[in-house]
């Protein structure tokens, strides 16, 4: 339909015409498949997983700045002398956005690190510890800023990443639709 409206140069007359005897040994072992219009494009499946992967390095961005904003947090919600715990993001594969071999990421869950609090040795401040081992002692929290600064520049890194792969995605798709139109 498309092609008996269309200028189409003879055979013998294409510019292609001359690399056939190349193009040829390529092509014939080639299965050419058309996707069925069910199917969902390959390009918006790449849209899709890097979208995931955007939502799960800004959840992982947001418990970084969380650490650092709570390194000085020495009492949790109930009002107790219990310093803050350093809480990290597990990431998995999203099984529902897998699709063609191609599967997403999500967050399957924040967890909360256990480490040994820090102690310094301050027996006149207020919220010092009053009996046992640690008698005198003030318990802070145990967050390395360096190691949360090293996080936060590898989750933003590959957010950028992930938006670089959108970008060319649409370009791409751009392209096709200049192309076809």
């Amino acid at each position: 339909m498309y092609l008996e409206n269309a200028n189409v140069a003879p055979a013998d007359k294409r510019p292609w015409k001359f690399l056939s005897f190349l193009l040829k040994p390529m092509l014939e072992d080639r299965v050419w498949t058309i996707p069925k219009l069910d199917q969902e494009p390959i390009m918006i499946t790449s849209l899709d997983i890097s979208t995931s992967a955007l939502v799960a390095q800004r959840a992982r961005l947001d418990t970084i700045s969380g650490n650092i904003a709570n390194m000085s947090t020495m009492k949790n919600e109930d009002g107790e002398n219990k310093p803050y715990q350093p809480r990290f993001v597990v990431f998995e594969t999203d099984a529902e956005k897998s699709r063609n071999g191609a599967s997403g990421v999500k967050v399957s869950k924040v967890e909360t690190d256990d480490v040994e609090p820090l102690y310094r040795y301050q027996p006149d401040h207020p919220l010092a510890i009053t009996e046992g081992k640690w008698k005198g002692y003030v318990a802070y929290p145990n967050i390395d800023m360096n190691e949360q600064f090293v996080d936060a520049l590898e989750a933003s890194r590959a957010y950028e990443a992930n938006v670089g792969i959108i970008e060319v995605t649409k370009g791409m798709s751009r392209q096709t639709l200049s192309i076809l139109a």
